[in-house]
C-alpha cells in the first residue's frame, strides 16, 4: 500500500530571475491542483540574482506543501528539473516553466491522460497551440522540432513545452545530459515506455524576460540531437535476471 503520508503528485517549477511571476503562478498551480491532493510543489531557485528569493520565502507561509530549492549559481534549466524530481517525493511528477505561459489548469489534464495510458504510458506531453513566442523564437522552435521530429521520430510536435507530466522512476533512467528536458519522449520511448500527448493553451509572459537563451535551442542542439541519435542507436534489449537458489 502507498503511505498516505506521501503525496501523489510532485510538481516541479524551475525559475531563474522570476521574482514577478511567483506569487501569482503558486495560486494557479494551488487552484489546478486541488483535486489531486495531497500534492507538492518543489521550486527550483536556479542561482537568481533578483528578488526571487524573497518572492518564494512569501509564498511559502501558509503553504507547507510548497519547498524550494536553491543551486548556488546557475546550472540551466535541465539540472534544475533534475535537482526537482531527485527531491521529488510522489511517483509522479509534473513540470512547468515558472514565467507563466505554461498554464497549470492543464496538469489535470496531463494527470488523466497518463493514467488513461496505463503502465506501458511514461510520459505525458504537453503541445502548445496559440504560441505567443516572438517570430524569432518561434521560428527557431519550428525549425529544431522538424528537424528533430525527422532524425528520432519521437512523434511529438512540440518537445520544447515546459508542460510535462512523467513518472518520476522512468525520468530517473534517462541519460541526463544539458537539455535533457527537450528529449524527453524520444529517451521515454528508447526505455520502452509510450508517449501521450495533450493540446496546452499557451499564454503570454506575464512580467521579465526569457533566462535561458535563444542560440542553444537550434545550433547547439544539433549537438545533442547528434548524441540522443546516437543512444537510441545504441539501446539494447535489457536481459531478464533471476538469481540462482
Amino acid at each position: 500500500m502507498s503511505d498516505p503520508q506521501l503525496p501523489r503528485l510532485t510538481v516541479v517549477v524551475p525559475v531563474k530571475n522570476e521574482a514577478g511571476n511567483i506569487a501569482g503562478l503558486v495560486a494557479e498551480i494551488e487552484a489546478a491542483c486541488a483535486g489531486l491532493s495531497p500534492f507538492e510543489v518543489i521550486y527550483v531557485d536556479d542561482g537568481s540574482t533578483d528578488a526571487t528569493p524573497a518572492a518564494l520565502e512569501t509564498a511559502r507561509a501558509g503553504r507547507p506543501w510548497l519547498r524550494v530549492l536553491r543551486h548556488a549559481r546557475s546550472a540551466g534549466q535541465s539540472a534544475a528539473v533534475r535537482s526537482g524530481v531527485r527531491a521529488a517525493r510522489a511517483p509522479v511528477v509534473a513540470t512547468l516553466d515558472g514565467d507563466g505561459q505554461n498554464d497549470p489548469a492543464f496538469i489535470p489534464v496531463l494527470y488523466a491522460a497518463l493514467e488513461e495510458g496505463g503502465p506501458g504510458a511514461g510520459l505525458a506531453q504537453g503541445q502548445r497551440t496559440g504560441r505567443k513566442d516572438g517570430r524569432l523564437k518561434g521560428l527557431q522552435s519550428r525549425i529544431a522540432n522538424g528537424v528533430r521530429g525527422r532524425i528520432l521520430r519521437d512523434g511529438t510536435r512540440d518537445t520544447g513545452c515546459g508542460l510535462k507530466l512523467f513518472r518520476r522512476d522512468v525520468y530517473l533512467r534517462l541519460p541526463y545530459f544539458d537539455a535533457l528536458h527537450r528529449f524527453m519522449p524520444a529517451l521515454t520511448v528508447r526505455e520502452g515506455y509510450r508517449v501521450v500527448h495533450r493540446d496546452v493553451v499557451d499564454r503570454p509572459r506575464h512580467t521579465g524576460v526569457s533566462n535561458y537563451g535563444l542560440f542553444d535551442r537550434l545550433w547547439v542542439g544539433i549537438l545533442d540531437l547528434a548524441g540522443v541519435w546516437w543512444l537510441i542507436r545504441r539501446k539494447r534489449a535489457s536481459p531478464a535476471v533471476s538469481e540462482i537458489e
